[in-house]
C-alpha cells in the first residue's frame, strides 16, 4: 500500500471517458490499480510544460479507439496477476521480512560501536564493517521503503517513518526525497527533462573520478543538497529538517566519543565518512545502471505505462550483499518495482517470477543485465550515456 503524507500528494483526475473522480498519487493498492488501467490526462507540477501526461500512462491521442483498449489491457492483465498473489500473501510477506532485516541492521549497531572501540586492528576493522553495512541497510533500503510507505498501512506512521529514515538517518529532506523519488523518477521514467535521470549526470567530471572517485563524497554532499531544497519548505518543514538532519549526524558523533572511546575530532569525523561512504560506489551504479542508456521518451510522446517501463527500466542480477543492503526492488526486481512501486522488496521478489514469464509471453522487453557489464558499458561510452544529450526514442507501433 503506497502510504504518502497528505500534504506531499497532488490530486489528479480519472477518468475513461466517464465523470472524472479525483484520485491522489501514491494513495494505496486499489488506487495504483485504478490508474494502471485508466487513461487519464492532468498538467503536471508548476514549470512543466503543458500537455504533459502522468506517470507514463497516456499518449498521444488518449489512448482512443480499439488499439489502445488491446494496450491498456495488457497492463490490466497483468496488475490482476500481481494483485492476486498479493492478496494471497501473509503480512510477514508482504512487510514482515523487510522490517525485521531493517530492525537487524540497528541491532548491528551496539557491537559495532563497541568493537570500534578496540585497539586491534582486525577487530576495529570488523567494527568498521559493520557500522557501514548497518548504514546502507538503514539509509538505502529503509529509505526507499519509506518514501514509498511501505513500512505501515498507518497513515500516520508512514510520515513518521518518511521523517525517520530519510531525514535523520539518511540526512536529506523527506519533503524533497518524496516528491524527487515518487512524483518525478516514477511517475516519469525516463521521459527527457523529468524522470530521465540526469540529476546523476555531471558531465564536468572524468570518467575514471565520477564512477570510482567522486561516490565517495555522498556522505558530504546529501546534507549540503537537502539545506539547498530548504527553500522551497515552509519554515516549519526547513525547522525540522534540520533539526533532524543534526540529530541524526551528532547521535552518531556522540557515540562514537563516548561508546567507542575517539578522542579527536578529525579522526571522529573521518571515521563517520568511511562508514557512511562504504557503499557510496555501488549506490551511484546502480542509480546509473538502471535507468541510463535505455530508451528515452519525449514529455510529449511517451508509450504507455507497460512500454515505458519494460523498455525504460533494467534489473541487475541477485546480489547477496545488494539484495540485502540496498533491497530487491533497487537491485534484481528494479522492473516489478516501477511497475507496481507499492510493493516490499520481498513481494518485487515473490511476484517476479510471474511478471518475467507474462511479459516474456506477451514479447515485451524484460530487460536484464549484470553489474560489470553496466559498468564496462559506462567506462567504454562515459561520453554519450553521461555527457552528451539522449536521443528520444519513439516506439514504433505503440504511440
Amino acid at each position: 500500500m503506497q502510504n504518502v503524507p497528505e500534504e506531499w500528494r497532488e490530486e489528479r483526475s480519472v477518468g475513461g471517458g466517464e465523470r472524472e473522480k479525483h484520485v491522489k498519487p501514491w494513495e494505496g493498492r486499489k488506487a495504483l490499480f485504478q490508474r494502471n488501467t485508466d487513461n487519464s490526462k492532468q498538467d503536471m507540477d508548476k514549470g512543466k510544460e503543458n500537455g504533459e501526461k502522468e506517470n507514463g500512462e497516456m499518449m498521444n491521442g488518449g489512448g482512443k479507439g480499439t488499439e489502445g483498449t488491446d494496450k491498456e489491457s495488457l497492463m490490466m492483465e497483468l496488475t490482476r496477476l500481481v494483485q492476486k498473489t498479493v492478496k494471497e500473501s501473509s503480512w510477514w510477506e508482504r512487510r514482515g521480512i523487510d522490517i525485521t532485516i531493517l530492525a537487524l541492521a540497528f541491532l548491528l549497531l551496539p557491537p559495532a560501536f563497541l568493537l570500534l572501540g578496540s585497539s586491534q586492528a582486525l577487530v576495529f576493522v570488523l567494527g568498521m564493517v559493520l557500522m557501514g553495512v548497518s548504514h546502507a541497510v538503514i539509509t538505502i533500503k529503509g529509505t526507499h521503503l519509506a518514501s514509498h510507505g511501505s513500512l505501515s498501512e498507518s497513515q500516520a506512521w508512514a510520515e513518521v517513518w518518511a521523517v525517520f529514515f530519510i531525514e535523520v538517518c539518511g540526512s536529506f529532506t523527506a519533503r524533497a526525497g518524496v516528491t524527487g523519488h515518487i512524483k518525478i523518477h516514477h511517475a516519469h521514467t525516463n521521459v527527457i527533462g523529468l524522470g530521465d535521470s540526469s540529476t546523476w549526470k555531471i558531465p564536468c567530471l572524468p570518467r575514471s573520478v565520477y564512477l570510482f572517485i567522486a561516490p565517495l563524497a555522498v556522505p558530504v554532499i546529501t546534507p549540503l543538497v537537502a539545506l539547498g531544497q530548504l527553500k522551497e519548505h515552509s519554515v516549519g518543514q526547513a525547522l525540522r529538517t534540520v533539526l533532524m538532519v543534526f540529530l541524526g549526524l551528532y547521535a552518531q558523533y556522540w557515540l562514537l566519543i563516548h561508546v567507542s572511546g575517539f578522542q579527536f575530532l578529525y579522526s571522529t569525523l573521518l571515521c563517520m565518512l568511511l562508514c557512511r561512504a562504504m557503499f557510496s560506489l555501488p549506490y551511484i551504479h546502480v542509480n546509473i545502471f538502471q535507468h541510463i542508456g535505455l530508451p528515452m521518451f519525449s514529455p510529449t510522446r511517451r508509450p504507455k505505462r507497460i512500454y515505458q517501463m519494460t523498455h525504460g527500466v533494467l534489473n541487475l542480477p541477485r546480489n547477496p550483499l545488494l539484495d540485502w543492503t540496498f533491497g530487491h526492488s533497487l537491485i534484481n526486481c528494479h522492473v516489478e518495482h516501477h511497475l507496481f512501486p507499492f510493493l516490499s522488496d520481498n513481494m518485487c521478489l515473490k511476484v517476479k517470477p510471474i511478471v518475467s514469464q507474462y511479459l516474456k509471453e506477451k514479447e515485451l522487453p524484460y530487460q536484464e543485465d549484470s553489474y560489470l557489464s553496466r559498468l564496462q558499458l559506462f567506462f567504454h561510452k562515459y561520453q554519450e550515456l553521461m555527457v552528451f544529450a539522449p536521443p528520444i526514442t519513439e516506439l514504433v507501433g505503440v504511440q
